[in-house]
């Protein structure tokens, strides 16, 4: 089951016995758990019929003795287990899943790993109770994800601002979600987040950030490249190397796949490459300033510099200095 069709049935008072939720992405576990946690009853019911435990404290006897109480003045008795990989012997919850007590709703977070699908308490939630899984999302997914996530908000957001955000923030959904949560409170609804509004508010500057230096790269614009390094190096923090490293190997691994295609049109482009059609434009200047030698040799420097920043045959190089090697030869080749 999706995480939508949960809280769907949630809403719906459609309950299940067991909830397990697993997997690395945690977002959606913390999202269905706090539905169940803040929904499911009363605030009066709460008080005798909520439990909320944490894997490590957590003895499967005393949990299994919990989950067979019945409830008190209310129709069902919420048992919430955070951390739940902490849980020695989980396995013998397997014989309560199979056999639950009907009015208990016992809810598992299983944050960072999956349940192992070959073991019997994984057959048994499948079939007696809800087993869901939540992968991360790779970054070219995020853009989509920010979208998708402000528009149940009533918001809207450009593609180059959704794309500055996942640069600088990645793809853990928990903390985008916090910086998207905190701009929407900054701005009226049905409006748009914009990139002045992120650049004030999340310290992303919208001219020198990844997305600009990707940018001024796919371009061979020198100037706005050494720019942006130069704005690096007085805020090393908000811009590590390994980032900026990241961020233009999957520039020039794009390119590279883009000098494959047989199929040049946009939509195949995109779906190849794995991004927003309306990028695609980008890429098509890139493989003409960049052909498949060039784009080769941007990858072979990329991956010296890569070993540079971590200290191979390079003992006192500063990153800084790395960077305005690379761009150099990024753009004068």
């Amino acid at each position: 089951m999706t995480h939508e069709q949960i809280i769907a049935n949630l809403k719906a008072k459609k309950y299940a016995t067991t909830y397990f939720l697993a997997g690395e992405e945690t977002f959606y576990i913390d999202l269905i758990c706090d539905y169940i946690e803040k929904n499911v009853l009363s605030e009066g019911e709460k008080a005798f019929n909520q439990t909320v435990l944490y894997g490590r404290d957590v003895e499967v006897t005393s949990l299994l003795a919990s989950a067979k109480q019945f409830p008190m003045m209310a129709e069902n008795t919420v048992i919430i287990v955070k951390e739940a990989q902490d849980v020695k012997k989980i396995d013998l919850l397997k014989s309560y899943v199979d056999q639950p007590l009907e009015s208990t709703l016992l809810v598992l977070c299983y944050r960072g790993k999956k349940l192992d699908k070959r073991k019997a308490l994984y057959k048994s939630v499948q079939k007696k109770g809800v087993y869901f899984e939540s992968n991360r999302l790779y970054e070219n997914k995020i853009p989509e994800w920010i979208k998708g996530y402000l528009r149940t908000k009533d918001y809207s957001i450009g593609n180059k601002s959704a794309a500055m955000l996942t640069d600088f923030l990645g793809n853990d959904l928990s903390k985008i979600a916090g910086e998207l949560d905190k701009l929407c409170i900054l701005t009226a609804k049905k409006s748009e987040i914009t990139e002045q509004l992120i650049e004030d508010n999340i310290g992303i500057s919208k001219d020198f950030n990844n997305f600009e230096l990707q940018n001024a790269i796919m371009n061979k614009d020198v100037f706005k490249a050494n720019q942006i390094i130069k704005y690096f190096e007085a805020n090393p923090r908000n811009n590590p190397i390994v980032v900026t490293l990241s961020v233009l190997y999957n520039l020039f691994s794009k390119v590279l796949i883009y000098h494959g295609l047989k199929d040049k049109n946009p939509q195949t482009v995109a779906r190849s490459l794995g991004v927003n059609p309306y990028f695609v434009k980008d890429y098509q200047k890139a493989a003409q300033c960049y052909n498949l030698k060039k784009s080769v040799q941007a990858l072979d420097a990329l991956r010296e510099a890569d070993m540079k920043s971590k200290g191979y045959n390079n003992p006192s190089t500063p990153h800084s200095e790395l960077m305005k090697e690379l761009v150099f030869k990024l753009c004068h080749s």
